[in-house]
């Protein structure tokens, strides 16, 4: 099935100007809300010693996500969680592991105020992007006014807008490629949909159900972090996160909400038998009560069928 998501390459866009150092810094080609979010996205200007922007935390070579189990904030100061990939968020109803925001809006203005990520009160941001004549000339250009919270806010999320992603040799596979992916990944994704039973929680176009599982780890003891609880105040969410998206997984190690696991393999066999490296988890999902029984052959095969969600826009950054 093709997908009908309307995708601007903008990120092509950022590569380019990663690569090149020119561009981005040029006001005469920010002429839309996306790209003026893109400059913002790149920016130190919004951190409390502009030492940091959002993608020191979501690198555009690993699908804009990050390498660290958790991400550095100003100063050095360590964060609680591993920072996901913000491709393919569009549409998405809920956003963090904990799923506290629900608008690509409301998510863009966390990093900016947490006192771990980038530790800039949001009054103190619109002034300092006030204050600075060429982003007052381009707010008031794009937006017709000044800079405020709605409209910073409101660029950032447009440009994470255009960060969808539709061209991988998956998709190339099902719209009637044969040749498009390898024989080990078409074994991987029958047993993707078949025996792993991965797609009960992955499934639709970006392989996410767009809900909260508890996959066993968290335990209360070296594993403390409640994840969906914390928003809910339900018991029942006690260890719950949100299912991420798989599209380009092998780029976004390490895994999970804590980066616990440094490989796709590694996920792959915590799945096949959880009991084997958390025997006391809590709250865990009834599904994963039982070991899969895969083989080295199978993981293998699953391993390269994720491998095969890749976007072609990262192929030659891929690490």
């Amino acid at each position: 099935m093709k997908r009908s998501k309307f995708i601007i390459p903008l990120s092509l866009i950022t590569l380019v100007i990663l690569m090149a150092g020119f561009g981005a810094d040029d006001p005469t080609v920010i002429n839309s809300r996306e790209r003026l979010g893109e400059k913002l996205f790149f920016d130190p200007i919004l951190s409390k010693d502009k030492s940091i922007s959002c993608a020191s935390c979501h690198k555009p070579e690993f699908a804009f996500a990050d390498t660290a189990k958790v991400s550095l904030g100003v100063g050095g100061t360590k964060g609680t969680r591993n920072s996901p990939s913000v491709t393919n968020l569009s549409g998405r109803p809920n956003l963090f592991w904990d799923g506290r925001a629900a608008s690509l809006e409301d998510q863009a203005l966390q990093p900016i105020i947490n006192p771990v990520e980038m530790n800039l009160p949001i009054a103190d941001a619109i002034d300092r992007l006030q204050k600075d004549k060429e982003y007052a000339a381009l707010f008031q250009k794009i937006f017709n006014a000044p800079p405020t919270q709605k409209n910073l806010l409101l660029a950032i999320a447009s440009f994470e807008r255009t960060l969808e992603t539709a061209n991988s040799p998956y998709d190339r596979y099902i719209n009637g490629d044969d040749k498009a992916i390898s024989e080990n990944a078409k074994r991987g994704r029958m047993l993707f949909i078949g025996k792993a039973n991965c797609n009960n929680c992955h499934s639709g176009e970006d392989f996410t159900a767009d809900r909260f599982k508890g996959i066993g780890l968290f335990n209360d003891e070296e594993l403390k972090d409640q994840g969906r609880f914390d928003v809910t105040g339900n018991p029942e969410h006690k260890g719950h996160f949100k299912i991420p998206g798989l599209r380009n997984v092998g780029l976004t190690a390490p895994y999970m909400h804590n980066g616990m696991f440094k490989t796709l393999k590694e996920v792959i066999q915590y799945y096949n038998n959880p009991d084997a490296v958390i025997k006391n988890g809590k709250n865990r999902d009834l599904s994963l009560n039982k070991p899969l029984g895969l083989s080295e052959t199978e993981i293998n095969d699953i391993e390269a069928f994720l491998l095969s969600l890749t976007d072609d826009r990262f192929q030659k950054t891929k690490p």
